[in-house]
């Protein structure tokens, strides 16, 4: 085996996690739903690149194996990176044993790396749960020795193939992830690591579908708390890791049960690497207690790379000891809609959607913006008002619903279709200043037009319309008058891609005929080659289709 196949893969896995990072963070609802497997997982895959990135070119295959391991163990993240690592540490381990005159085949790579992974892991976690990623690495491993004859390629498909079947698994086996209506998200982030080892042997990349994670869809969801909050008024609990040299194997035993007594989710990992200083090893602790759980490790040996940090358990706040609620969500989008089908449409995007034509009035009351902003319980709120409300009201009902544990911001934008644009880059998995950033961006760059039907003689910018006209509006500006619904919409679209743009996007209004759609995707595919066209069914009344040009 080439130990440029390690090199490509380690890399092309940084890669394929960063791209899905959000969507691991996402699923992370155990132990902790603190959103974070994601980005740990690829924290650790990047370390241990760097690690690889430091070698000379002439390393072999056991050397590239043995610094991705060495480079996830020394800075790996979280409870999921830990164990990511031990992944890493069973390859290096079987690199190691495999190798005659340093030569390694792929086949022994995999199928003793990943059964040692799987030992290493699960001895790590002090109470390994069936339906998480340790369940995942077993089952990965047993399929890897059923299919040690085959093909290097048919060997990383069956592995890949396999881990995906055992995903939708984990829901069924672990109440938690029933519960929130996910699958384990650390399992989700192995996937994506097999996944591109086929890509890496085959050329080919794999196809999965978007797995839904608890804070996409808008409503309350389930998470998991390990353990009471901690005591007093402030409800925070914290994570500690640390790096631990110079401890006899013999004691971690009780480093672990020392740790047990402090708090949960406690993992311990070696790098298996004797550098005749003694094993390294990587420690992992939820705790109330962090300052203990550090001097637990300095009774033992040289402690480095103290890492602590604090998550929000407020599942009890406000509601009486013995009451539950779900957790906060950590951040949540707003979208004021009108129409049933243009509704579902957003509430598919991941947003809570406020009706602005609940019971047929046709106005939004701020007090019920006011009190949706407060009832979705997020820290972190972007506010989509879409026309609804003037400026000023809409201000002010942002002010009123903030909070010191609260934020709102609200996105700029008029029209539907440009909040469309927003959710389209909206990623939770990003910082909330970077992601409102990103999506008042998206809606700023969409111009946005509407089609309606004149109701009485007017003059207009465009000229005088009779009733049943039909006007093409950008903004409030009446710009295009003719006596045809097509006419109006073509109009319409040329005057907003005067200026270019490379898709149209149309939101259909309730009482619009569908051969209208069709005329106008004739006239785009036509009149404007190379711009993508795109239309939804909306529901609204009052306009025929609103128009978005991005």
């Amino acid at each position: 085996m080439d130990p440029g196949v390690l090199r490509d893969w380690i890399h092309g896995a940084v890669t394929s996690l960063d791209a899905v990072r959000a969507e691991i963070n996402d699923l992370n609802v155990f132990p902790i739903p603190d959103s974070d497997t994601g980005s740990n997982m690829l924290h650790t895959m990047k370390s241990a690149a760097e690690a690889v990135d430091a070698l000379g070119d002439e390393a072999d295959t056991p050397a590239v194996a043995r610094a991705m391991a060495e480079g996830a163990v020394a800075k790996a993240r979280g409870n999921s990176g830990i164990i990511l690592s031990q992944v890493l540490v069973g390859l290096a381990d079987a690199a190691e044993i495999n190798a005659v005159e340093r030569r390694v085949s792929f086949n022994s790579l995999w199928v003793a790396g990943l059964r040692l992974a799987s030992l290493a892991a699960t001895r790590a976690v002090s109470e390994p749960r069936e339906g998480t990623v340790l369940t995942l690495l077993r089952r990965s491993a047993e399929n890897a020795a059923d299919h040690a004859g085959s093909t290097p390629s048919d060997l990383a498909r069956a592995i890949a193939d396999g881990c995906a079947d055992d995903l939708e698994l984990t829901q069924s086996q672990l109440d938690v992830l029933a519960q929130a209506g996910v699958v384990d998200a650390g399992g989700r982030g192995l996937l994506v690591i097999f996944d591109e080892l086929v890509k890496v042997l085959t050329g080919v990349s794999v196809r999965r579908r978007r797995y839904q994670g608890a804070l996409v869809g808008g409503g309350d969801w389930i998470g998991h708390q390990i353990g009471e909050p901690c005591e007093g008024d402030d409800e925070m609990d914290f994570e500690v890791m640390y790096l631990l040299n110079g401890a006899a194997a013999e004691q971690i035993s009780t480093l672990r049960t020392n740790l047990g007594e402090l708090g949960d989710a406690v993992v311990i990992v070696g790098d298996s690497a004797d550098d005749g200083a003694g094993e390294r090893f990587s420690i992992h602790v939820h705790t109330c207690r962090p300052g203990a759980a550090v001097e637990a490790g300095v009774a033992l040996g040289r402690v480095s790379d103290i890492r602590i940090s604090c998550f929000l358990l407020d599942a009890h706040r406000g509601q009486g000891e013995n009451a539950e609620r779900p957790p906060r969500r950590k951040r949540a989008v707003i979208a004021v809609v009108t129409g049933d089908e243009a509704a579902e449409l957003f509430e598919q995007e991941g947003a809570v959607v406020v009706r602005a034509d609940a019971g047929g009035a046709g106005e939004l009351d701020a007090e019920v913006l006011a009190k949706a902003i407060i009832d979705v319980d997020s820290a972190h709120v972007i506010l989509m008002g879409n026309g609804a409300l003037p400026a000023p009201d809409l201000v002010a009902v942002a002010a009123a619903a903030r909070s010191r544990e609260r934020s709102v911001v609200i996105l700029p934008g008029g029209s539907m279709v440009q909040s469309l644009s927003a959710m389209a880059v909206h990623d939770p998995g990003e910082l909330p200043d970077d992601d409102a950033y990103a999506m008042a961006e998206a809606a700023a760059a969409t111009r946005f037009g509407a089609v309606v039907t004149a109701t009485e003689r007017t003059l207009t910018f465009a000229g005088t319309c009779e009733p049943g006209d039909h006007l093409g509006l950008i903004g409030d500006g009446v710009l295009v008058i003719h006596p045809e619904i097509i006419g109006a919409a073509s109009g319409l679209v040329d005057l907003l891609l005067s200026t270019g743009g490379e898709m149209v996007s149309v939101l259909a209004g309730r009482n619009l005929d569908p051969e209208v759609l069709e005329q106008l995707e004739h006239h785009v595919n036509t009149q404007h080659p190379g711009v993508e066209f795109v239309s939804f069914p909306g529901g609204q009344v009052g306009e025929l289709l609103q128009v978005g040009v991005e």
